[in-house]
């Protein structure tokens, strides 16, 4: 497996990382068992970037991985995140302060089953907290050994800006893939090179849809939350299907899977750029893997670049009220 450095840190990751996100929420039913065998086989393979956060299954996701790093906690560059707000997606009635970082720090740590956590993000930027006390309380954390660096999440290119000011930022973490380009290019991917900041990629499958399996979201299971996003439903369902042939196409032509050239796609794009596409299942993660080593051709990328302009993709990113946590 390739190494990629994180950004201004001395931390040196695997080019492609693990998300664990989907192995206790937002996509189906769980199976721990998959699970902790899908983070096994992941180190053996070189995938040693493991992300998680506090949010994840209330939780849940943190105590998961904890468990299934024990003894292998050396093995891993371990990621993890917290919101002001409390847990991301429960709306508390009177937002956090800064005190609550080093609360919700203590909580990632005992749910992890580790003393320090390799890179601790802020999940979503607080309008309630100016960033430069929020990155000041993160920093003493870092003062304290209890975390060694820092990243954002979905924040503006000002608030990253203002945020390394307090203390070096070594990630930012955003959704970038072939159907989701724009902010990312024109926006925050110029102020992390200039910051050296590493670019950790998150859904770089687009929540499955690139890998041309997800054309009906009613078939998914119940609590699967594709069936909510705007993306996936209706018209703008029908306008996305429509940009998956060029994809599929080169796919054939190397005998390799769509998921598999959607991500060597974003792998080419720089060798600052970390994507993290998740799984909770070994098929998958091995697929996954064996896309660092597929070198696409400047006509490859010109033709997935014709198919997939910055912009092209109908419908918002989340449903409209978690938009509003976005590019703070």
């Amino acid at each position: 497996m390739q190494r990629r450095r994180l950004g201004k840190s001395n931390l040196q990751v695997s080019a492609l990382g693990l998300g664990c996100m989907g192995m206790s929420t937002a996509y189906g039913t769980r199976d721990d068992a998959e699970s902790t065998a899908t983070i096994h086989r992941a180190i053996e393979l070189g995938v040693d970037f493991i992300d998680t956060a506090e949010a994840y299954g209330a939780g849940a996701n943190e105590e998961l991985v904890g468990t299934a790093l024990k003894s292998r906690r050396d093995k891993v560059v371990l990621a993890t995140k917290f919101g002001i707000f409390g847990r991301i997606g429960q709306r508390a009635e009177t937002p956090k302060g800064v005190g609550y970082v080093e609360e919700a720090c203590d909580g990632s740590l005992k749910r992890l089953g580790v003393e320090t956590i390799d890179l601790y993000y802020l999940h979503r930027v607080d309008p309630n907290n100016p960033i430069e006390e929020v990155v000041g309380a993160m920093a003493r954390l870092v003062k304290a050994g209890k975390v060694r660096h820092l990243g954002l999440s979905e924040a503006s290119a000002d608030t990253i800006r203002r945020a390394d000011k307090v203390h070096p930022i070594a990630a930012l973490q955003t959704e970038y893939s072939l159907w989701t380009r724009d902010i990312a290019e024109r926006e925050s991917l110029p102020v992390c090179r200039a910051l050296d900041i590493a670019y950790v990629a998150y859904s770089p499958l687009g929540r499955g849809f690139l890998t041309g399996t997800v054309t009906d979201p009613s078939v998914l299971p119940e609590s699967d939350r594709r069936r909510v996003h705007p993306r996936f439903q209706g018209e703008h369902l029908a306008k996305n299907l429509k940009l998956l042939p060029a994809l599929e196409r080169i796919a054939r032509e190397k005998g390799k899977t769509p998921a598999q050239i959607a991500l060597a796609w974003v792998l080419q794009q720089g060798q600052d750029i970390i994507p993290i596409p998740g799984t909770k299942r070994r098929k998958y993660l091995e697929e996954n893997a064996a896309a660092a080593d597929i070198k696409l051709s400047a006509e490859d990328l010109a033709a997935l670049d014709k198919a997939f302009p910055p912009g092209v993709t109908s419908g918002l990113r989340y449903p409209e009220p978690d938009m509003k946590r976005i590019g703070l």
